[in-house]
């Protein structure tokens, strides 16, 4: 996925924090533990303390946030002539999804029924009868409760944003102000800190901060973002004004999302990493990983190699192969960062990396979910 900086100013490069975005994550964690182990206990307390109205509303809604990460969480992006800032809190943050003008909101709402249509810059459903009857023929694929809000969404959009608002509302008062009041500090701090390397080391030094999922070209025009979701906006459109937003998360791990909707500024919405957590690998180291391990030979290669250092000839012999067979599997698994080798006198060893390959499977769920 890319974004074009060319021409963008460096003042219009800027870190901050969103409540109502962090808010939309932590709906995320509710919704799916399962891509959050490290978020377990929040999940179990959060779950079991909601009142069962509050509950329902948000079983009702949480398409915008389950499967997919609805641009509504991110309103200052989407405001024609606004500056790109989030609110300082939740509720300036929901005041600037009130001034979302209704076509933005109605096309973010409905992303669950328009995904593949997302880079695409297409007529509001509100007023374009393909459109409208395109959403809701997706919705209903997706059971009764999609078709109802969609319904009424397009009927009456004042009455959905009111309800919407209502319910971040009520999350605000039920768990995530404390919630909220204990990640903005890292948060903030997160932000303050890569904005000092963006004015000290500048935008190459500042993007490697973020996430090593992240690379700028060496011309200093595209920012490449590592995921398997292939995309491209630019940063310098006139219609939403000029600007790329980073806004660090703390429920986000292992997202990394990039909004790239048309007419929109481009945001990257980066996890906060604990220093306990290793950097993802990339997906093109992923693919290596596993072509090597799917050939049969490499795999038998590296049940020894898991158990004791070996060296080219000590495999040969064992499984029947020449040495420069031996040689060339090694050589794939070693471009994929699966084993190590050590020179002992006039041999050379070989061992398996087994942090490595207990790393793939979280690997894999990482690469496939950032």
């Amino acid at each position: 996925m890319t974004i074009d900086i060319t021409g963008l100013p460096p003042e219009r490069i800027g870190f901050a924090i969103s409540p109502l975005a962090e808010l939309g994550l932590a709906l995320h964690a509710l919704s799916e533990p399962g891509h959050h182990p490290g978020l377990h206990g929040w999940v179990t307390a959060t779950a079991a303390s909601l009142k069962p109205d509050l509950a329902d509303r948000l079983h009702e809604a949480e398409f915008l946030w389950r499967n997919t990460f609805s641009d509504v969480f991110m309103p200052f992006a989407g405001i024609p002539g606004w500056d790109g800032t989030p609110g300082s809190t939740l509720a300036e943050d929901l005041d600037l999804l009130d001034r979302l003008p209704d076509e933005r909101f109605a096309s973010a709402a409905l992303e669950f029924t328009c995904s593949s249509l997302y880079s695409v810059k297409t007529p509001s459903p509100l007023h374009d009868p393909a459109m409208r009857a395109r959403a809701l023929e997706m919705a209903a694929v997706r059971g009764p409760r999609q078709v109802e809000f969609a319904e009424r969404l397009l009927s009456d959009p004042a009455s959905i944003r009111a309800w919407l608002r209502r319910l971040f509302e009520d999350c605000q008062e039920a768990f995530f102000a404390d919630t909220w009041q204990r990640i903005r500090v890292q948060l903030a701090a997160d932000a303050r800190h890569k904005a000092e390397i963006l004015r000290r080391k500048g935008l190459d030094e500042a993007v490697a901060s973020v996430s090593a999922a992240l690379s700028l070209d060496e011309g200093g025009t595209r920012i490449s973002v590592d995921k398997l979701t292939e995309g491209r906006t630019t940063a310098t459109d006139p219609e939403p004004g000029a600007g790329l937003t980073f806004v660090p998360t703390s429920f986000g791990w292992p997202h990394l999302m990039v909004l790239h909707a048309p007419g929109w500024r481009p945001v990257i919405h980066y996890p906060v990493h604990g220093p306990e957590l290793p950097s993802p690998a990339s997906v093109e180291i992923l693919k290596l990983r596993m072509e090597a391990l799917a050939h049969p030979m490499r795999m038998r290669l590296c049940r020894n190699l898991a158990r004791s250092p070996y060296t080219t000839s000590e495999l040969a012999d064992s499984h029947g192969i020449t040495a420069p067979e031996v040689s060339r599997h090694l050589s794939a698994l070693k471009r994929a960062g699966l084993i190590s080798t050590r020179r002992r006198g006039r041999y050379v060893l070989h061992q398996l990396d087994l942090t490595v390959v207990a790393r793939l499977g979280s690997d894999f769920l990482e690469g496939v979910l950032r």
